[in-house]
């Protein structure tokens, strides 16, 4: 039998327009935003470290970022545009160690799935050649796997559609947030070990450090508001929203982080975050940071 090929995205909630929340957030508690200095700063280096590039959120653990950020960039006049691209890539335990873990092969149903989601979301090979700045793909990082699977998948389809890869090479990034270590000599980095990152130009691939408490809340005990888009779930059908008690509580979460980024408290604190990055030195995040500066 053929697999089926649609991708429908799991269900969230428009948080640009949270009066289609409805009843959603009654009887909730009011959230502790206890990490919001740490993604601040998390997320105002994302911003100068992207090359201009408009961000794409890999899977689910950076959701907060992406809230914070869309906040922040409402009706800030930037041609950056902030997309979540929900894949996570589930893997299975092969022998022991650290990269004991690898992803089964994609079949020809998942990677025809996930190029549709990718299409959607203006992701194809044609696309990227012909754009004028890069996209920029942003998740927590540990060893890098979904940055691999994820760039196979792309060279693989840019490869049969004959693109030409020294031009599309310059439109992709890779920010890894990864977690704040003491350093050392002996300090070990995903992107030395992950062979795909010298296809790439010179700080295509650049990491973020985030506070470990912060990084271990937002990648492994967070709750989500949409379900693990894993590639056995790529051609299922959408379930809806969850109207599960936790999940409300973790939506009002949403909603005050996207609100906070709005704020002009979030806002400057924002552009104090991105204040000192060398790429300050460029017009678009001069222009970028001022208007964050600027009350509304």
């Amino acid at each position: 039998m053929r697999e089926r090929v649609e991708a429908n995205l799991p269900f969230r909630w428009d948080l640009a327009t949270p009066d289609q929340l409805g009843s959603m957030l009654a009887g909730t508690a009011e959230p502790n935003l206890w990490f919001v200095d740490d993604l601040v700063e998390c997320g105002g280096k994302t911003l100068a470290r992207s090359g201009n590039g408009d961000l794409l959120f890999v899977g689910r653990s950076l959701d907060s970022m992406f809230d914070l950020l869309s906040g922040a960039l409402a009706g800030v006049s930037t041609e950056q545009r902030l997309a979540r691209l929900p894949f996570s890539f589930a893997r299975r335990p092969i022998g022991t160690g650290r990269h004991r873990w690898r992803l089964p092969a994609l079949t020809a149903g998942q990677r025809a799935a996930a190029r549709r989601v990718l299409t959607e979301l203006g992701v194809t090979p044609q696309a990227l050649a012909r754009r004028t700045r890069p996209v920029v793909f942003v998740d927590v990082v540990w060893e890098g796997s979904t940055f691999t699977e994820l760039f196979n998948l792309l060279h693989e389809w840019i490869t049969e559609a004959r693109e030409p890869w020294d031009v599309v090479r310059r439109k992709l990034r890779f920010i890894g947030v990864t977690q704040r270590l003491h350093t050392s000599p002996k300090t070990w980095r995903w992107q030395q070990h992950a062979g795909w990152t010298r296809c790439l130009p010179a700080r295509a691939v650049v990491n973020v450090s985030l506070d470990r408490i912060v990084w271990s809340y937002l990648g492994d005990h967070q709750t989500k508001l949409t379900r693990s888009f894993r590639p056995d779930r790529w051609h299922l059908p959408d379930d809806g929203p969850d109207r599960a008690a936790g999940t409300r509580q973790a939506l009002a979460e949403a909603v005050a982080l996207v609100r906070y980024g709005r704020s002009p408290l979030g806002r400057r604190a924002l552009a104090r975050a991105i204040d000192g990055e060398p790429a300050l030195a460029e017009p678009w995040l001069r222009s970028l940071a001022r208007q964050l500066n600027t009350p509304t």
